[in-house]
Parts: structure tokens; sequence; C-alpha cells
């Protein structure tokens, strides 16, 4: 029996160029695309802002009511919902590998084997990690940063002359995830595999099994599943036990024909999105398993590169590699 489906409640936009990612200021939504763009999607119709121009997006995120990007031509640059646009940063073409940003507004961005935070009042705060960083994310409570490099993870605060605290383990970590309660770090490595720490004593974990690399991580809102891309459905898995993810079975959702690009867990309740490889997009519940299409299959190689939920949770933003995107309400 074929999924139920909400593909008549979704709006297509012409992106007009591959998607880097996605985001909403307030109730905009918002895309940063490989031709230096964001695009706006008002309410009076599509705005295109040329953020970078002559360069490539290669990170996005939102800070606040601001999308920040980062993209090759080595410019942090924050777009209003109203098209302003602001400088952050130039560091002189060295690529921004990496973002992060709070709520309220603070961010923080790679450049090289340097990470950088600017706080509310614009201070810029500098630390050298021991190679690039591919892997950046802000702790849920108090002014921290961990980013992820060769051979681990490091817990930074920018506001004390502390060396950063070294989370250790052998090889390249790239994508990196905090639970939302600050328990748990997972890094995906250059192997196909997942590996984690616990923050409090630092007791690390290994999750194997994947056929691909894994690029896409997402955290349930109740800290209890972590959802991540690299295999034909997402793979999740449990952290609400005492015992350590790897050693229990994930669950697998959405299972496809094609593999899985991006996941994105609603920011309320237990409903995960997945994108995949030949441009479908999917709703699964976790409780049941439960599956929703939100649109069907486009073609090979329509890869979804970017998902968004709005803070309540009514809207999701998809973007993809054919420089199509939609939005389902």
């Amino acid at each position: 029996m074929a999924a139920p489906a909400l593909a008549a409640n979704v709006t297509s936009i012409d992106a007009g160029a591959p998607v880097a990612a996605a985001g909403f200021l307030g109730p905009v939504p918002a895309l940063a695309l490989d031709d230096g763009n964001v695009l706006l999607a008002a309410a009076h119709g599509l705005l295109r802002i040329m953020a970078h121009p002559g360069a490539c997006v290669l990170a996005a995120c939102v800070a606040g009511k601001k999308f920040i990007t980062g993209g090759d031509d080595g410019r942090v640059v924050a777009v209003s919902a109203d098209s302003a646009i602001q400088e952050i940063a130039d560091e002189k073409g060295i690529w921004i590998d990496a973002l992060a940003a709070r709520g309220d507004g603070a961010i923080a961005w790679s450049c090289g084997k340097n990470v950088r935070a600017r706080d509310l009042a614009g201070n810029i705060k500098t630390c050298a990690a021991p190679s690039s960083v591919r892997g950046l994310a802000f702790m849920p409570k108090g002014y921290r940063i961990a980013y992820s490099h060769y051979d681990g993870v490091s817990l930074w605060f920018p506001n004390t002359g502390a060396p950063p605290e070294r989370f250790e383990w052998k090889g390249s970590h790239l994508g990196l995830a905090l639970s939302p309660d600050g328990r748990f770090i997972v890094t995906a490595m250059q192997e196909n595999v997942l590996h984690g720490w616990q923050v409090a004593d630092k007791t690390d974990m290994a999750m194997r099994g994947y056929p691909a690399k894994i690029r896409s991580l997402s955290w349930s809102a109740d800290s209890h599943w972590l959802a991540t891309s690299g295999a034909d459905a997402a793979v999740v898995w449990p952290f609400r036990d005492r015992d350590l993810a790897g050693n229990k079975a994930p669950l697998e959702c959405g299972s496809h024909r094609a593999r899985v690009t991006v996941v994105a867990f609603h920011p309320k309740i237990l409903v995960l999105a997945a994108g995949y490889w030949d441009g479908a997009v999917a709703l699964c519940r976790i409780e049941d398993g439960a599956e929703i299409t939100v649109r069907a299959a486009q073609k090979p190689e329509a890869a979804i590169t970017a998902l968004a939920w709005d803070q309540a949770g009514g809207k999701l933003l998809f973007g993809g590699a054919d420089g199509t995107a939609g939005l389902v309400d």
C-alpha cells in the first residue's frame, strides 16, 4: 500500500541554482544558493540577494532574525528578512568551512585552522585548532563552542583564557552535532562511521554499519534520538537509556530506493523529515514508523541538499542540487 502524500500542500520554488542551505527568518523561508545568492520567499514574491558576488556559498545558518552565510570568497555575511546585507567578516579568501549560531544572534565560523566567535556586542575572539575545522556548534548552555578537527573535538569558552577541552579519537572528524540537552557530542568521520562522547565523563562510542559517508545529522528535541543520512533509510540511534547508543541497534525509517542525503527532526514532536538522492522528501514518525510522502522522486541525482523546519514546526522548507525547492505547509 502506498504511503499517504502531502504533494497538494507543497508550494514549488524555482531557486535557479543548487541549494546549499535552508532556514526561516521568522515566517520568511530563506535559501542559500551555490551561486552566491540568498533567496527569500517573501509574501510578495521571490527576492534574490547577491550575498557573495562571484563566489559560492559553503555554509549557512540562522542567527536570530538573520541568515548568516559563509563563502569561498572568505566572507561572512548576514542577510535580514527585509533584504538588508551586513558583512560580518572578511577572511581574505580563506574559505568559510563551517558556521554556527545561537538564537540570540551570537555566531561562530571556521576558516582554515581558526575558529572565531562573535558575541552580541560584535566582539570577536579567535582560537587556533589543531587542523582545519569542519564541524561547529554552540553548546546549549553558556557561551561555549564545540568544533571538530583531526583526532577529535574541542570545547572552547571564548571569554576565558583557558585552553580548549579535548575529546580525542584518532581520525578525521567532519560534521558535528550536539544533543539539545548538552549530554552528547557526535561526529561524522571520514570513514563511514559516527563517533560520540558523553560530555560529562568523555565515555566514547562508535556507531558503524553505514554503506556511505554520513553527511547529515539531526537530534530530536528531547535528545532521545539522533537521525543520520548515509543509507537507503534514515538511521536513527537511541540515546534515551543509560546504555550508550553504540551498544544498541538503530531504527531505520523512510526506506527508499535512493540514499538519504539530508535529515531534519521536527522541533517539537518525534517526526523526522528525510530528503533523498533522487529528490524525494518524506516524513517519518518515530514511534510507529508511519510515513508520508511530501515529494515524489524526481530524477536520478536530483539530490535534496537542504531541509529546515520553521520554529513552530508547521512548515518545512527543502531544496535540491538541481535548483528546485519547495515549501510544505
